[in-house]
């Protein structure tokens, strides 16, 4: 399915270039300039083309480039849609091309604005209550910083400073920590700003699927990244669990991708066999799409990130609808079962979000 996906998503970038070379071309000051020869059109519009992939290519990175330009087309196609249905009405030609000017300024706009929802990263609340006697219990979360995408270890230490104004009892990373582009550099430095963190119970950490790394460039693998963990008081939990103050167990699992590594998980009536089901559970899985399982086997909390909060919109919810996710964003609750996704602290490889927005998370337990 994902194929599929991205297999549409070239023809329409490839149907969307042709349509701005052409839309270019066909302007009124390119008529003029080229005296109407539909050659030079077809050059200046290419021209024009490669000029905003080469320039947004390099400030932003090929990825981001695309990103720019698919936006750019659909901005061009709904101007031009606007401009037809006024040119009907007015029954003349503007002097000016005011829907190609409208397409920039739009772009712009709406792009600057993905851009602060990326890179700013808010704080969102959520109360779980429980009958169990688990007290009052902080959860700060926090999930996807991909190091390097939107900011380097100086930025995600200032991420952890406001962290700490939280008071947690607990902080738990959710996965996808590091990416295969993060430099063993600010690996290191993230890891140390980690175990700066005070807190009542620990740092605890569950693997997300980009942490190991997925190619062989990368300085440093997943033993590296937890030898640097541990280094700095950070408990790393591979399907396994702890006991924490006699009445909230926290479980790591291993990511869904150990699978596609050709290893294996736990399932999570495995992991919750032994476990006291009158103390409070709380669930780190990075890839919310064990749902059903995990509510069977008694989990109170569970806490997930790897959608990016849908990342762009309309294409929000394709992971829920496709199967790839059992949620996209948010709370919900089934049976006994609280789940949360949280749409994370940064992106991957993408410097924007219009489907939701940067943040982490805190989570009030209160019996």
């Amino acid at each position: 399915m994902w194929i599929a996906i991205f297999l549409g998503v070239l023809v329409a970038m490839a149907a969307g270039i042709i349509y701005v070379i052409s839309r270019v071309g066909k302007s009124r000051w390119i008529k003029r300039l080229t005296k109407e020869k539909r050659r030079l059109q077809i050059l200046w519009g290419a021209g024009f083309v490669a000029a905003f992939l080469l320039i947004t290519g390099f400030t932003m990175g090929s990825v981001n480039a695309v990103i720019c330009l698919i936006h750019f087309v659909l901005f061009l196609l709904l101007c031009d849609f606007a401009a037809f249905l006024v040119k009907k009405y007015r029954k003349k030609e503007y002097k000016l091309d005011y829907a190609g000017i409208a397409a920039v300024v739009i772009t712009a706009l709406y792009l600057s604005a993905a851009w602060y929802l990326a890179h700013h990263v808010w704080r969102t609340d959520y109360l779980v209550e429980t009958e169990k006697e688990a007290g009052t219990f902080r959860i700060v979360g926090f999930a996807d910083s991909h190091v390097g995408a939107t900011f380097h270890a100086e930025g995600f230490k200032k991420h952890m400073e406001e962290i700490q104004k939280e008071n947690p009892d607990v902080v738990l990373v959710l996965g996808d920590y590091v990416d295969d582009d993060t430099s063993k550099e600010d690996m290191t430095a993230c890891c140390k700003a980690l175990g700066e963190l005070k807190t009542a119970y620990g740092v605890y950490y569950a693997f997300g699927n980009h942490d190991k790394g997925y190619f062989k460039g990368r300085e440093y693998d997943g033993d590296d990244l937890i030898r640097e963990l541990e280094k700095n008081g950070v408990t790393v939990l591979q399907d396994e669990s702890v006991l924490v103050d006699d009445r909230v167990y926290i479980v790591g699992r291993q990511d869904r991708s150990e699978e596609q590594r050709g290893k294996s998980r736990a399932t999570m009536e495995e992991l919750a066999k032994p476990l006291d089901k009158d103390k409070f559970i709380v669930v780190m899985d990075h890839q919310p799409n064990d749902y059903e399982a995990e509510a069977e086997a008694g989990a109170d909390l569970v806490l997930s990130g790897h959608t990016h909060g849908g990342q762009f919109f309309p294409v929000t919810y394709v992971g829920e609808w496709i199967g790839a996710n059992d949620k996209t964003y948010g709370k919900e609750k089934r049976g006994g079962t609280e789940f949360i996704v949280t749409s994370g602290i940064s992106d991957w490889a993408m410097k924007f979000k219009t489907g939701c927005k940067s943040e982490y998370i805190v989570v009030d337990v209160e019996e």
